[in-house]
């Protein structure tokens, strides 16, 4: 690849994809018979669990009077609003209003709120946001989160940042910033930095690295291949549109598996969504725990690097994207504009990555 320096007019920030799923929330967020209100892509939703555990999502808007309805109960397994009382089912059938009197010619069944696909997977709430240009376009089946075998730990966690959907996952596939961003003497210094060289295949909707031994100057790998004995270590990385990073790492039998979203709430805000399952560590007493006090930390300090950098983004100042190692940023803005512009004409989609690629960078 060339590594000559680029200043581009583009990547242009554009509206996140319609006609995926998204995480709305993390499933313990709902319980059986609860209901919460949440904001994805600018729209607020009302996610509701029935008592036997089946989920739904409706806008959140009363079309009454347009309160939204988070602000009401679960009568049943019913949405009633704080309002007026108008009631709804999961599917956002309006099934009563009381103020109306006994003969009279409106039936509540004609009104509905707008509802929306929903499923409860992989520890998160997963809703369908359509886009209404293609009404015909089947809806796609949800990906799952990798976890080959049982018994398994797993771990969540959730952080807003102040950044627009595109900056956060240009954010997350970034290769070089480690070194400065994860200061720590548990992980990279910048001292430690090398060449490396990865090599990179096209798949559905996105793009692989595949698989290969993970770097030196990262001692949580080296600690899975101490652990497993000093087999065959390897880790491949994932990016799939809309706004997916999967990481799986193995090494025999021990297996790490790692999903990150960046969920995009308003044009301004996006949810960093983690999820980590592993097979490796179970008979390490407190193994959650301490995963979670260090991917917390590590987390945090992307946070404090995307919410700095958005400070500068609201200047709009154009990019200087440096070789390889800001490749992956232009091929995610590639597949968003071969995603919308295979839509728009019907056309087979037009990959940005037509084969194998090897990538070469610094960190």
């Amino acid at each position: 690849m060339s590594t000559a320096l680029e200043q581009d007019p583009a990547p242009v920030r554009s509206p996140p994809l319609l006609g995926f799923w998204y995480a709305a929330a993390p499933s313990s967020d709902v319980a059986p018979g609860a209901m919460k209100g949440v904001m994805l892509l600018s729209t607020p939703l009302l996610l509701c669990r029935t008592k036997d555990g089946r989920v739904s999502a409706m806008l959140d808007l009363c079309p009454h009077r347009g309160m939204p309805l988070s602000f009401g109960r679960m009568e049943g397994d019913r949405v009633e609003c704080y309002y007026h009382g108008w009631q709804f089912e999961a599917d956002g059938r309006c099934a009563a209003i009381p103020s109306l009197v006994s003969d009279s010619p409106i039936d509540p069944k004609k009104i509905c709120v707008t509802s929306y696909p929903c499923q409860d997977q992989d520890g998160y709430i997963w809703v369908y946001m359509a886009d209404s240009r293609y009404p015909d376009r089947p809806i796609p089946p949800l990906m799952r989160h990798p976890r080959p075998s049982s018994p398994y730990l797993m771990f969540q966690h959730s952080q807003m940042l102040s950044s627009t959907l595109d900056d956060g996952v240009v954010g997350l596939m970034d290769p070089a910033h480690g070194p400065y961003v994860h200061q720590s003497s548990l992980w990279r210094k910048p001292a430690s930095q090398h060449d490396k060289a990865k090599t990179f295949e096209p798949i559905p909707n996105g793009f692989r690295m595949i698989g290969h031994a993970p770097s030196k100057n990262s001692p949580p790998y080296q600690l899975l291949k101490w652990v497993s004995g000093g087999g065959e270590l390897t880790t491949t990385i994932d990016f799939v549109l809309p706004n997916q990073r999967y990481e799986f790492i193995q090494c025999g039998s021990l297996w790490v598996s790692i999903r990150v979203l960046m969920t995009p709430i308003t044009e301004h805000e996006t949810r960093m969504d983690f999820c980590a399952a592993w097979n490796a560590f179970r008979w390490l007493p407190f193994g959650t725990s301490i995963f979670r006090y260090f991917a917390k930390g590590f987390l945090a300090q992307d946070k404090v690097a995307m919410d700095r950098q958005s400070i500068g983004l609201k200047h709009k100042p154009p990019f200087r994207l440096v070789g390889d190692a800001d490749q992956q940023a232009k091929w995610y803005h590639k597949l968003k504009a071969a995603h919308v512009a295979s839509l728009q004409t019907g056309q087979p989609f037009d990959h940005p990555l037509k084969g194998p690629v090897t990538l070469r960078w610094r960190s």
